[in-house]
């Protein structure tokens, strides 16, 4: 017996094994397979790069956020305010 191409995947959480063919229609069958796979790799890479990326901004963003709240933090305290529940209000002289 020839060489043949078979694909598994899940339906209802079982493996089912499905024949595709021998031959020809294998071959192409598994080059098809193939193609799609590598296709899903390049767009599973290109999603941890925008994730990386993202993530790297976000650090970015909340270290300014937390530099530039200290900084107005100072200001207003040198300017005479204090936080009274959560909001700047200036001391009474």
């Amino acid at each position: 017996m020839g060489r043949y191409y078979t694909r598994s995947f899940r339906v209802n959480g079982r493996m089912v094994r499905e024949y595709v063919g021998a031959g020809q229609a294998g071959e192409q069958a598994a080059r098809q397979d193939k193609r799609e796979r590598e296709q899903r790799q390049l767009e599973r890479e290109a999603r941890d790069q925008e994730r990386s990326e993202l993530a790297a901004m976000t650090e970015a963003l909340e270290a300014l956020a937390a530099e530039t709240e200290a900084r107005v933090k100072e200001i207003l305290e040198e300017r005479g305010y204090h936080r009274h529940k959560g909001q700047w209000r200036k001391k009474r002289q």
